[in-house]
């Protein structure tokens, strides 16, 4: 299932809708494309809060869910420690299987 979970968002940053890296993130947070925001487990504490805090200021969902080096080698970079979704469709996919494998 987590698998599934990372192909999918593969398959997300491939179509082109997908933004990483806290920065980038963070401004497609700001600019309203973004439509789920996913924020490794082992980012930073600054990292988490700052993602967290924009994430909760503009109303975008987020998670916690996978490790930097996960994110990375499914979205194209070495690691990544927070993944934009800049798409209803995908998010709502990612967001059905999180369900699954927190359920």
């Amino acid at each position: 299932m987590k698998n599934n979970f990372l192909g999918l968002l593969g398959l997300a940053k491939r179509a082109g809708k997908v933004t990483t890296g806290e920065d980038l993130c963070k401004k497609a947070v700001k600019s309203g494309i973004s439509k789920l925001v996913i924020i490794a487990e082992d980012a930073s504490d600054n990292t988490k809060k700052s993602v967290v805090n924009s994430c909760e200021y503009y109303k975008v969902r987020y998670i916690t869910a996978f490790d930097k080096a996960e994110l990375g080698k499914y979205t194209g970079a070495e690691s990544r420690s927070a993944v934009s979704v800049n798409d209803d469709n995908f998010a709502k996919a990612i967001l059905d299987r999180v369900d699954k494998i927190q359920g």
